[in-house]
């Protein structure tokens, strides 16, 4: 039995990869002549708000430079019957009938309202408990944002930067690996 499990050492004792597309972990971005670019959007993080642990600001900054697109907030209380106190809350004020948008094994429930703006715009509307969920911690959230606006900053920095001819040579193999 011990010889059968030879193999599966070997394999968990070889080394982590470090790089990729040739990129090492790691090293300064600087060691690299990547012409860089920066993104359509731009965030910033506050940490002290009255009711909440964090707020992302998204704003734009291509076609609506400077302008807050997105809205993410945490709230300080993480509980589930806390966000059942604020979607009832949001049912009234926003209307009940909004979208669910959660996954199916629950652990992340999410009601989501597309609204008008009293400029015509499409306001999306979403509060959010995270249970378990490795992109958002736990806890619940509400965002808030024009998302015709954001598909607008993604349109601007495409128009910018792909109309630069790809002049990037075939990848082989070895490029596609991590080493």
């Amino acid at each position: 039995m011990i010889i059968g499990l030879a193999p599966l050492t070997a394999a968990a004792a070889s080394t982590a990869p470090s790089s990729v597309g040739g990129f090492i972990l790691d090293r300064s971005i600087e060691e690299y002549p990547v012409e860089g670019h920066a993104n359509y959007l731009s965030e910033v993080i506050f940490t002290d708000l009255k009711g909440y642990r964090k707020a992302f600001i998204t704003y734009g900054a291509c076609r609506n430079k400077g302008k807050i697109l997105r809205i993410k907030l945490k709230y300080e209380n993480r509980s589930f019957d806390f966000f059942k106190e604020l979607l009832s809350r949001y049912r009234e004020k926003f209307g009940g009938k909004p979208k669910f948008s959660g996954d199916q094994f629950g652990n992340v429930r999410a009601w989501k309202w597309s609204l008008t703006d009293d400029q015509g715009r499409r306001v999306n509307l979403e509060l959010q408990h995270n249970l378990r969920d490795d992109e958002e911690s736990i806890g619940n959230m509400v965002k808030l944002s024009l998302p015709d606006l954001l598909n607008d900053e993604r349109l601007c920095f495409n128009e910018l930067h792909d109309s630069a001819e790809r002049t990037s040579e075939k990848a082989d193999w070895e490029d596609l690996i991590p080493n």
